[in-house]
This record gives structure tokens, C-alpha cells and sequence, in this order.
């Protein structure tokens, strides 16, 4: 076979592969749309938050403390309003990034825009559920200006053991998504002194607001009890280290 035909085929294959590559994460970051008729209902008419530059914020008046959040792979952004708008009545202001194709391995640095526009936040804190938790504990290797990370449903693949910041994970007792040998695996890349709080009777999908997942165990409290006792471990995390 001629060098030119031999490329000619190879060139072929090659965006098979990038097609079949970008169909499937076409279809992964459309698996989970949020269940706006769920966040609608949790919210109380009066709620207000704002979304522009790709990130939905809930300013609060005079917020010193800032928590940035990172939504799970294939999870439509908004799912987790109802997480983030719990700890904004709580003082604490919070932004959800969105992720190019709802997948935050696109872009771990996404924390940047949001530092960027709200440099009158004094104290940060990071996070997120599932691959969103894991690409927060990446990007929190490179920096050295945040008080903390929260891991809901993750673990970190990055080794944090040496570094000045407080931790927090939180999983449910039903989660069947989290690889729980890889959790305990990577639990040595968190500072000693990280806090783990196991959610008895919570699922994987609880953190948010999108339905069931693939793959993972039945819950036995209700989407609404996950996220507000989610809500208020966070803040008295927040509250106790910031």
C-alpha cells in the first residue's frame, strides 16, 4: 500500500474515532437535564439568583464568603439551584459554573471567571459532586488561595495531603456511582484532619436535582432532606473553618 493511501486510511480512522468521540460526549452531557418542576417546587416564589457568563450566582448582601461549585459529568448545570440557594440563605455566596458539555474535565480552570468578577469575596471555598468534586480537587492543587473543598459523591485523584486547606465529603449510605475502593483508595491524598459525613439512606443523585441515575442505589429519604442536610453540613463547615 502507497504511503498516500496508507495516510489517506489512516486519516479515516482517525476521525471515526474523533466522531464517535464527540457523539458520545454529546450524549453523555445531555443525560441529565434538570427536573425544573422539582427545583420550582423547592423554591419559594420569592427567590432570586442570577445567570450570566456561563455561571448561575446567588449574591448575598455583604458575603465575605465564597463557595464555587462544580456540577457532576452529564448534569445539566442548573440541577443544583436548590443546593447552592441553601447555603446563599445562609450568608454564604455562591456560583455554579457551567461546563462545556456539562463535563468539567473541559474546563478545570472555570473557578478563574468567577474570581475574576467577584474580587470582593475575602474567603473561598470549592467544590462539587462527582466528576465536578474530582476536577475541583484539581484545580485546588495548583492554587493557594482557598479555605476549603468540598467533595459531595468524590474523592480526590490529587494529591492534597500537604496542603493548608480544610476538607469535607459527603456520600450517601445508598450510593451506588461512587467507586467506593477508589474513595478509600484516594483517601489518603486529603489532609489528615479532612471531615467525612456518610448520609444515611442518600444516594448519588440526591445532590442535585435531576431525577434517578444509572447505576446507582435507592434512596430512602427524599431528594428535599439530601440537599438541606447536604446544606447545612456545608455551612457549619464553612462556618467552623473560614
Amino acid at each position: 500500500m502507497g504511503s498516500l493511501k496508507k495516510r489517506a486510511v489512516l486519516l479515516t480512522i482517525l476521525a471515526v474515532l474523533i466522531l464517535a468521540g464527540i457523539t458520545s460526549t454529546l450524549m453523555l452531557s445531555s443525560s441529565y437535564e434538570t427536573d425544573e418542576e422539582a427545583v420550582n417546587a423547592f423554591l419559594p416564589p420569592d427567590s432570586t439568583y442570577l445567570e450570566e457568563d456561563g455561571m448561575i450566582v446567588f449574591e448575598t448582601e455583604e458575603a465575605k464568603t465564597g463557595f464555587i461549585f462544580y456540577p457532576g459529568g452529564g448534569v445539566e448545570y442548573s440541577a443544583y439551584i436548590p443546593l447552592l440557594y441553601c447555603l446563599a440563605e445562609e450568608g454564604i455566596f455562591c456560583a455554579i459554573v457551567q461546563m462545556p458539555f456539562n463535563l468539567a474535565v473541559f474546563d478545570i480552570n472555570a473557578a478563574d471567571r468567577v474570581l475574576e468578577k467577584y474580587p470582593y469575596i475575602e474567603e473561598w471555598y470549592i467544590g462539587g459532586h462527582s466528576l465536578g468534586g474530582a476536577m475541583s480537587a484539581d484545580y485546588l492543587e495548583g492554587k493557594g488561595d482557598f479555605s476549603g473543598l468540598i467533595l459531595l459523591g468524590a474523592y480526590s485523584a490529587s494529591d492534597l495531603s500537604d496542603k493548608d486547606v480544610e476538607v469535607l465529603t459527603l456520600y450517601g449510605s445508598e450510593d451506588k456511582v461512587l467507586n467506593i475502593e477508589k474513595y478509600e483508595a484516594n483517601r489518603q491524598n486529603l489532609p489528615a484532619d479532612y471531615r467525612e459525613v456518610i448520609i444515611e439512606g442518600g444516594c448519588h443523585a440526591y445532590f442535585g436535582m435531576y431525577g434517578a441515575q444509572k447505576g446507582d442505589g435507592t434512596p430512602v429519604i427524599s431528594n428535599e432532606e439530601q440537599i438541606v442536610f447536604t446544606a447545612e453540613q456545608i455551612t457549619r463547615f464553612i462556618k467552623e473553618t473560614c
